[in-house]
């Protein structure tokens, strides 16, 4: 039987290998208090050192991430589930560890459709769904050539956001520029990804709502999404994948002007994060002018840390994308819920992607009845009330070659597919630089044992064995 089948209102325990997973006994009453709103947003690219409010980079100028910090939980130690873009964002839909359902690098698998995501989760509570920019979990399209897989060859690998549980879209598949978002930089010709729409449809590139700054475009559309769902007093889920600050890297010229000083390069690189950073203090405005930020989950983060050759910066962590290194995968971590987060505070706990899944579970005091289904994310309720402190189970990463394991003070590292291992104390040397594997042998046989049958798990997983 299909898993979707399984979804329903009722008590329900995942089984899984490193994670408490989301279980518990369904509370759904008609005296049950308002559901929260829901907002994941996500920017691409992102370093750990690309937002102000970190004190890392003194140049960058995010005032809207850096007030919304203010008020919020932030994390000092959040990862998103893999280094590249692809598999993190399937991860912040399923709370499941990519390598699961095989989208294991960008432009690799789809997002199948036994897997349960949190739109189709909370659908059945009346929940509003909306997706808005990049996708990156499977074609839009089977009809004509679009982005970097998509058209009429790419059957097999189709899977829109509309298939996937979202009742409004307004997607790419992947990249576009960062301004003027449909055509190539500084030219007029097509640059080749479309924006669809939950119809099937795709927004003509010539069309004056895919002018300017692409994080406006996906603002512009993402707010009246909102705005519907409050007159419709319906509870809404928003996930808002920015394409910032992706390349290619482009900035209008009222963001370059902003830093004067700087070369073009990071003209450009600056000028569209504070854009982007605009189009959040848009959205955080509006959710108070409309009444509901106070009982709005907002969080925040990236796909994974900076791209090579480019002004972004990890904050002084190691490595960059593609790597399993700090730098690589650990990135800017926020959430803002004035109803439970009352004054802002830090946590070093770690936090990671797969996280969003089971926690939006707990706090909607459900889980979807899903037999024999490992989840990799764990609830992170207690520690939105202070009640956690530390993880209480480890945090796997796969990416190619490469594997790790990170708990709350070490964390082990493989660049060989396991042949050999490097570890880390985190807490003692967080950019990783003693590796202590030669005298601390222990340590390094326990977290291996926990790791490899995590990945052994996940290739069952991937082999079909979920969705008996």
């Amino acid at each position: 039987m299909d898993r979707r089948s399984f979804i329903k209102l009722s008590a329900a325990a995942s089984t899984v290998v490193m994670a408490g997973g989301c279980s518990g006994v369904t509370k759904l009453t008609e005296t049950q208090p308002k559901r929260p709103n829901i907002i994941l947003c996500m920017c691409d690219d992102l370093g750990w050192g690309d937002v102000g409010y970190h004190g890392t980079n003194s140049e960058i100028k995010t005032p809207h991430l850096d007030d919304m910090a203010a008020s919020s939980l932030q994390f000092r130690r959040f990862y998103a589930a893999a280094p590249v873009c692809s598999p993190t964002r399937g991860s912040a839909i399923t709370g499941r560890h990519p390598y699961r359902y095989g989208i294991t690098h960008a432009n690799v698998g789809r997002m199948k459709s036994p897997e349960i995501t949190i739109a189709e989760a909370v659908k059945p509570l009346g929940y509003k769904t909306g997706h808005f920019g990049k996708w990156h979990m499977g074609t839009l399209t089977t009809e004509i050539k679009d982005s970097n897989r998509g058209g009429p060859k790419s059957h097999n690998e189709y899977s829109p956001p509309w298939k996937n549980g979202f009742d409004v879209c307004y997607s790419t598949e992947a990249k576009v520029p960062t301004w003027d978002p449909m055509f190539k930089p500084g030219s007029t010709e097509f640059y080749g990804t479309r924006y669809w729409t939950q119809d099937g449809k795709f927004i003509k590139p010539d069309s004056p709502e895919l002018k300017g700054d692409d994080s406006r475009v996906i603002m512009d559309q993402t707010i009246p999404f909102i705005r519907d769902a409050v007159d419709r007093k319906s509870p809404f889920l928003a996930i808002i994948w920015f394409h910032t600050p992706h390349k290619p890297i482009v900035a209008g010229p009222e963001y370059k002007a902003m830093y004067p000083e700087l070369s073009e390069e990071k003209k450009a690189y600056y000028g569209c994060i504070t854009a982007m950073d605009e189009q959040v203090g848009r959205l955080r405005t509006e959710l108070k002018g409309l009444g509901v930020a106070d009982n709005t989950l907002l969080w925040f983060t990236s796909d994974n840390g900076p791209e090579v050759k480019t002004p972004g910066t990890t904050g002084g962590f190691r490595a960059r994308k593609r790597s399993l290194y700090e730098g690589g995968v650990r990135v800017p971590g926020l959430l803002e819920w004035p109803a439970k987060i009352k004054t802002g505070r830090t946590t070093q706990v770690p936090c990671c992607t797969s996280d969003y899944f089971p926690t939006m579970m707990d706090v909607l005091g459900y889980s979807p009845h899903i037999p024999v289904v490992p989840i990799d994310g764990i609830s992170l309720l207690d520690l939105i009330e202070g009640q956690m402190k530390q993880r209480p189970v480890p945090i796997g990463f796969q990416s190619r070659n490469q594997r790790s394991l990170s708990d709350n003070q070490y964390k082990l590292y493989s660049a060989n597919d396991g042949k050999t291992y490097e570890l880390y104390d985190l807490l003692a040397d967080p950019y990783e630089k003693n590796n202590i594997a030669a005298t601390h042998p222990e340590i390094v046989t326990s977290m291996k044992k926990t790791l490899e049958a995590w990945i052994k798990s996940c290739d069952k997983s991937n082999d079909g064995a979920d969705y008996e």
